[in-house]
Order: structure tokens, then sequence, then C-alpha cells
């Protein structure tokens, strides 16, 4: 069984964006634990990668950590848009 669902949500106020965020977490944590991910044809970026975690272990962290490293060892692609390497 394939669900898709997507959602565009306006800004608002600093309470309906936290409503926002609690919603999007649950939505996350449903989405992976049917086996799906978080992210899709346009990546995680800066709105997604706090929640990065509830899709990938910490092995798999560090694996992307390392090829990240490896690509770009300056890190001056797109610092900071998935994962901080600090």
């Amino acid at each position: 069984m394939r669900i898709t669902l997507w959602l565009r949500l306006s800004q608002g106020t600093n309470k309906s964006e936290d409503k926002i965020k609690e919603l999007l977490r649950e939505i996350y944590e449903v989405g992976v634990s049917l086996g799906g991910t978080i992210s899709g044809e346009h990546g995680l970026g800066f709105a997604k990668k706090g929640y990065l975690h509830m899709a990938a272990d910490k092995n798999k962290m560090e694996l992307m950590k390392r090829v990240k490293r490896a690509f770009d060892p300056n890190n001056i692609m797109n610092p900071g848009k998935v994962f901080d390497l600090e």
C-alpha cells in the first residue's frame, strides 16, 4: 500500500507555527514507522534537518558525514543544510 501526503502550510503566529511543527513531527514519526522517510525529491534542507534522526540511525548519520567530508572537505557546499559537521 502506498500513501503519499503533501502539505503546504502557511506561516502564521508563533502559536500556529508550534502546532505545525508538532503536526509535522507526528507525520514524520508515522511515515518512518511505516518504512517511509521524511524527504522527497526536494531533499531535506533547513526545514527538515531537525527530523533527520527519525529516519537515519547513528551509523547512517556517520556514513553521510563521511561522504560529505570526502566530497567537500572544506564544507563549502551547502554548509549546515542537512547536518552540522562540527
